[in-house]
């Protein structure tokens, strides 16, 4: 049983308490022995089975609910909680509701009329296409164009490393649309899977298996209403999406280093080495110490910028930063210990700490690489004198 001390923390209401206890029993129940092996309809079936528990509600706001908002600490302990059971299971909700941020931040009251409802009851597959070929970390450098024709506009260029590449049912697409050089010339846009010009160029395989795609725009005309936001927008929106979805993947991190340190504690106690528990050994101490210390800085800087956030902060984009480097980077060696702990098992392929090594890696490179995170937080602290 994960420990759940941090719940008492005054960074939580008594609803986030009851959401993550409620969570975690239907997790027990629903999110074991999850076939992973065909990838596309695990993450279908997931989705599925998110809906039926209700979670999927809190990926996206309801349109027909006036002033409401996205709660960061809630998604931050539903990506936390879905991580410590199933790393897919994490990534179905996570991209349901970075796929739709955009919308449910800046969309008009008819695209989240639209699309909201079919996101909340897993109708609808969200995706984010933000990244390309040329341009990772490096949101300025987009070159997909969309240009103005009449009342459309006709997207050409490609994405790639796009989550939920090949199973979405829409996609959220930045581009560039001219107003001005570098990222005040870009724009956010609504475009339905089965667009005529849209197609998967290529399927991408990862060490953590999950739908990743390249996507391939020739011609790909929309109306100006799959506009978000104002034309010239499109690089704030990315940041105040990623503002929110930062956070969530330090949450899912903290998810895995948790997992990871439950089972190793099980790991030390049950097993024996020169006629005594594997815990009695002095280094063994350290190295759970070390452990749980990360896990709860990383739980701190986590809950701290969801908090923020809620609290109604415009921009948390050094808490967040923060949050995001340190959670996965330690989380990174937690789980490194645990299958050292481990010994063979923690690298026989299907045992939960190795599951857990291949998992954690990506984390550290998506929404924002380390180095990229140092960069944004060395920035803002300077900006602050």
């Amino acid at each position: 049983m994960a420990d759940t001390s941090y719940l008492d923390w005054p960074f939580f209401e008594d609803r986030h308490r009851d959401l993550a206890a409620r969570l975690d029993a239907w997790a027990a129940a629903n999110l074991d022995g999850i076939d992973h092996h065909d990838v596309d309809a695990a993450c279908r079936d997931l989705v599925a089975r998110l809906n039926d528990g209700g979670w999927l509600k809190h990926a996206a706001i309801d349109p027909d609910q006036d002033g409401a908002k996205l709660d960061v600490r809630s998604l931050c302990l539903i990506r936390e909680t879905l991580a410590r059971y199933d790393g897919l299971a994490d990534f179905a909700f996570a991209m349901q509701g970075l796929g739709s941020g955009a919308i449910s931040l800046f969309g008009t009251k008819a695209q989240r009329a639209e699309i909201l409802p079919k996101v909340r009851s897993g109708k609808a597959i969200a995706a984010f296409a933000l990244t390309e070929p040329q341009s990772g970390s490096d949101v300025a450098n987009i070159a997909l164009e969309a240009r103005a024709d009449g009342s459309d506009f006709v997207l050409n260029g490609e994405k790639t490393w796009i989550s939920n590449g090949g199973i979405a049912d829409f996609y959220c697409v930045f581009a560039r649309t001219g107003e001005a050089p570098g990222a005040k010339g870009l724009s956010a846009f609504l475009v339905p899977a089965n667009t005529p010009g849209l197609s998967i160029a290529e399927r991408l395989e990862t060490i953590a298996p999950h739908p990743l795609a390249r996507l391939k725009f020739s011609d790909c005309r929309i109306p100006a209403t799959a506009l978000i936001g104002l034309p010239g927008e499109g690089f704030k929106i990315a940041m105040s999406v990623l503002d929110v979805f930062r956070s969530t993947v330090a949450a899912a991190a903290l998810g895995f280093a948790r997992r990871a340190l439950d089972e190793t504690i099980n790991r030390v106690q049950s097993r024996e080495l020169f006629g005594a528990p594997l815990f009695d050994l002095q280094m063994v101490q350290g190295h759970v110490a070390d452990m749980a210390l990360d896990v709860d800085a990383s739980a701190l800087l986590v809950y701290r910028a969801g908090w923020l956030k809620d609290s109604g902060a415009a921009r948390v984009s050094r808490e967040a930063a923060m949050a995001k480097l340190y959670s996965t980077d330690h989380a990174q060696t937690v789980i490194d210990k645990a299958v050292q702990i481990h010994g063979g098992d923690g690298v026989r392929s299907g045992h939960i700490v190795e599951t857990l090594y291949r998992e954690i890696r990506a984390l550290r490179i998506y929404e924002g690489a380390s180095d990229v995170q140092k960069i944004i937080i060395a920035r803002q602290t300077l900006a602050q004198k």
